[in-house]
């Protein structure tokens, strides 16, 4: 029978009689009424049932709905209903399922039940004129968790919106308030970082929205795709009141100078028993044959994006996004599960309305474990990148594993941390891995996301500490831990692609060794801004890299030629490379790069005179003329030359 019913949902047939094509779904309402529309081809009736709160009362008004064309059900009203709350009552396979709206645009609290909303009413001040900043000549992208951001009392933010989206919108917090030293939105102008992602902000459903205080979630937990989470807010019962703080938190980090990318959660939902299936049961997962549940995600689920109108609800959600968030980008969360022909669709769409290339678009491109995706569709993972548009990237676990170790061990060592690693992928690294290599391979570096941490696995700090401290002393700053940091972040940043790192990174952020931090207490996970400014020097070699990179397009270039600009890569002994860029359109015509992770100094041969513009102490050397015919590179260091 389970296997009867996959085989209808994948089939052709199937699709041609119920794919429907109206962007019409879920509730809309206006000065003509309100109508609600829900797609659900194998229900024998369906029920509205409105309701004055959120949470907590009996249904005030309950109706059989109308079922349309291609399995869509509807009812409407000349009463404008917004601000009412809904939900249904779909019978299929003879069972009557209650069910919030999967297509809602707003709910009440824990997304338990829906909510009309009139979208316009939940605009900021001047989001009409709303816009991203002009894009710079290299993404650097800062990935932020909301409650983590501005937890800290440290950070000098209201105490009534720690933790919130509204944090977002204090641009000159300081530290403890002593109005010097910068923290959140104004410590990130300072850095140079141009994106800032934003961990889930949909709906979630592993923190309790009405004491979101009691526990502490990343968010890869989706419940309603379409609607802000919560437990970010200063009113979570209050439906309207989360779409206007998350609209005004991107509206102050358009307006000082960023770009925010959301983290979107595509590949699986928190529960198998979800809104999309009670509304269509079987229709929104995988399965195997045997009825056995795809579990390629590693949280019980899997979504079957290759079917028409679940590749239809991922497309629309990303084009709303978009559209009425002003989102400037997406990170898909184990794209390796979802479809090629899913991901080259949205992207064409989003070029459509926005320009090429506009909006960036990546994600990783792996799973968790197998997965029971339809034949005839191929799974947007490593593999296949080299084959999609190149506007649809890729985390590049090459060069994270290349640089400091393996994740998948965390005894493993890499280039900076005296690893055995090959320095070929060093090189590799270098040209974003474009070409045909066994580790990874890409066709331009536009698809290549280089990052040495991320929210997941341990944090670049507590890495390096646990492969090089016998003691794992997480909360010193080790001189040798710190050398071979920076190493890391001058050979990631100056590879070609986009930079990507993990909020703090840049002043050695530490969970204690935490591998995933998911669900550990927020005092684990707060950004630490006391610790940022005693390790502020490290931020300031990353604040140089990244003001340099901006000014060499030997390293920005994202075209499938840009591999050409590398005029010579080769090795100068173990553990030290030495690579010549063409650096045509900038200040220096030439860009001469030393990695040095042996232990010993590395004497340059140089060719007539040339500009030192950072070493492994000091990123802002090219601020000021420093003219040599001579160099050594010290050791468990980067050097970079220009010449004019």
């Amino acid at each position: 029978m389970a296997d009867f019913k996959q085989q209808k949902f994948n089939s052709i047939k199937f699709a041609k009689a119920y794919h429907y094509n109206g962007h019409d779904l879920g509730a809309f309402c206006g000065r003509e009424g309100t109508t609600f529309r829900l797609w659900a081809p194998t229900a024998r009736a369906v029920e509205l049932r409105l309701y004055q709160k959120g949470h907590g009362c009996e249904a005030c008004f309950r109706t059989p709905m109308v079922r349309g064309s291609k399995g869509v059900w509807h009812w409407e009203t000349s009463e404008n209903l917004d601000g009412v709350y809904y939900d249904f009552l779909v019978a299929a396979e003879g069972i009557p399922r209650e069910t919030a709206d999967p297509y809602a645009k707003a709910c009440g609290i824990n997304g338990q039940r829906s909510m009309v909303i009139d979208l316009s009413r939940t605009n900021p001040q001047g989001w009409e004129n709303d816009a991203p900043p002009r894009r710079q000549p290299e993404d650097i992208i800062y990935e932020v968790h909301v409650k983590e951001f501005s937890w800290a009392e440290s950070g000098g933010f209201p105490p009534e919106v720690r933790g919130k989206y509204k944090a977002f919108c204090y641009a000159d917090t300081t530290l403890q308030n002593d109005g010097l030293h910068p923290t959140g939105i104004a410590w990130l102008k300072q850095l140079g970082v141009t994106h800032v992602q934003l961990m889930p902000v949909f709906d979630f459903g592993s923190v309790d929205e009405g004491n979101p205080e009691s526990s502490f979630n990343w968010g890869y937990d989706p419940v309603n795709y379409n609607v802000p989470e919560g437990s970010y807010s200063t009113d979570p019962a209050h439906g309207e009141v989360r779409i206007r703080e998350l609209k005004e938190l991107v509206q102050s980090l358009h307006q000082n100078g960023f770009r925010v990318i959301m983290d979107v959660v595509y590949n699986h939902t928190y529960r198998r028993d979800s809104w999309l299936e009670r509304t269509v049961p079987g229709y929104y997962y995988r399965q195997y044959s045997d009825g056995t549940i795809s579990d390629g995600s590693g949280c019980g689920n899997d979504i079957a994006s290759e079917r028409s109108m679940c590749a239809q609800y991922i497309i629309d959600s990303v084009l709303y996004w978009a559209e009425e968030y002003h989102m400037d980008g997406f990170r898909f969360d184990l794209m390796g599960l979802l479809d090629t022909r899913l991901m080259e669709t949205i992207r064409k769409e989003l070029d459509a309305r926005w320009g090429r290339g506009e909006k960036l678009m990546f994600g990783e491109p792996w799973s968790a474990g197998e997965s029971a995706m339809a034949r005839r569709f191929v799974p947007a993972d490593k593999k296949h990148l080299a084959e999609m548009d190149t506007e649809i990237g890729a985390f590049c676990d090459g060069i994270r594993d290349t640089v400091k170790g393996s994740v998948m061990e965390h005894t493993s060592r890499g280039f900076v941390n005296k690893g055995r690693r090959k320095e070929s992928d060093i090189l590799h690294s270098v040209t974003g891995w474009c070409g045909k290599y066994r580790k990874f391979s890409a066709a331009a570096p536009s698809q290549i996301i280089n990052y040495l941490s991320c929210h997941d696995d341990m944090t670049l700090w507590d890495n390096l500490v646990f492969t090089m401290d016998s003691q794992k002393q997480y909360d010193r700053f080790a001189p040798d831990i710190l050398r071979a940091n920076r190493l890391a972040a001058a050979v990631c940043f100056t590879c070609q692609g986009r930079l990507f790192l993990l909020s703090g990174e840049e002043f050695a952020r530490t969970k204690l060794g935490c591998p995933n931090s998911y669900q550990s207490p927020i005092s684990l996970n707060r950004l630490d801004w006391e610790r940022a400014w005693k390790n502020h020097e490290l931020a300031e070699y990353y604040r140089g890299l990244f003001a340099l990179r901006k000014m060499l397009p030997s390293l920005c270039d994202k075209s499938e030629s840009a591999r050409e600009r590398v005029l010579q890569s080769q090795i100068l002994r173990p553990g030290c490379i030495q690579v010549l860029l063409d650096n045509t359109g900038g200040s220096w015509k030439q860009i001469l790069i030393v990695y040095n992770a042996s232990r010993k100094l590395q004497p340059l041969s140089l060719d007539g005179e040339w500009s030192l513009l950072a070493d492994g102490e000091n990123s802002f050397l090219w601020q000021k003329e420093h003219l040599v015919t001579q160099l050594e590179a010290a050791p468990v260091s980067a050097v970079i030359l220009g010449k004019k």
